[in-house]
């Protein structure tokens, strides 16, 4: 089995893990179809090998972390690490599978390793967690295609629920940045479910708003 993740970073929207788990012999089919790490790949291309990757796996599990669950196990110590260890996790227990391979999130890929298997029901299962695993395991890579596949239909979804576009949910985005402006506006500082607001790009935002909101009343007394 391989697992990855799809929107670890992000402001909006959830966080996507998939495990992808297959015969050993069925390796060489994902290799045929040119499997790589998904952010080197086209949106067009990683559809396409989703379903090619659906149709050679074993077992195909995709599990989302909404923004909100983020921010309520942040608030309750478990860090980002810990949030993907335990859904990893999750995966691993309802497939056993003989050996696990893991695009680490962590530096430190023994500790997280650790932390993983005293999470698993069968502490015999083999796990090896590397960083950029997705680049060296075609069932990483696997993985990571069809985790960031559901995760922007997700981020699709969610556009058409809003009625306005939100952009692709990172800090770096012009056009996410913007929504959680209006957001931050609309709501008077409040933000919704989908919007993580343990992270500094929202912290920042509703504090922009904040003091906005200060100064605009300061000024009406002082006129006044």
């Amino acid at each position: 089995m391989g697992i990855d993740e799809a929107g670890r970073g992000p402001v909006i929207g959830p966080m996507v893990l998939c495990g992808v788990a297959i015969n050993e012999e069925k390796e060489g089919e994902l290799k045929k179809i040119n499997v790589k790490d998904s952010k080197v790949l086209t949106a067009k291309k990683r559809e396409d090998l989703s379903g090619k990757i659906e149709k050679i796996a074993r077992h195909t599990v995709v599990i989302r972390v909404p923004a909100h669950k983020i921010d309520t196990n942040r608030k309750k110590g478990v860090n980002l690490n810990q949030i993907e260890a335990l859904k990893m996790a999750e995966i691993i227990n309802m497939v056993r599978p003989d050996r696990v391979y893991i695009d680490s999130p962590s530096y430190n890929s023994h500790k997280f390793s650790d932390y993983l298997l005293s999470k698993l029901e069968d502490k015999n299962i083999e796990i090896i967690a590397e960083n950029y695993a997705d680049k060296k395991y075609p069932v990483v890579s696997a993985a990571s295609i069809v985790a960031k596949v559901d995760r922007d239909s997700q981020i699709e979804k969610l556009e058409k629920e809003v009625g306005e576009p939100i952009g692709v949910g990172y800090p770096h985005d012009e056009v996410t940045i913007k929504h959680l402006e209006k957001l931050a506006r609309e709501n008077k500082g409040k933000m919704p479910r989908y919007v993580r607001t343990s992270w500094d790009t929202t912290r920042q935002i509703i504090r922009k708003y904040e003091q906005r909101k200060l100064s605009g009343f300061i000024k009406n007394i002082v006129g006044k």
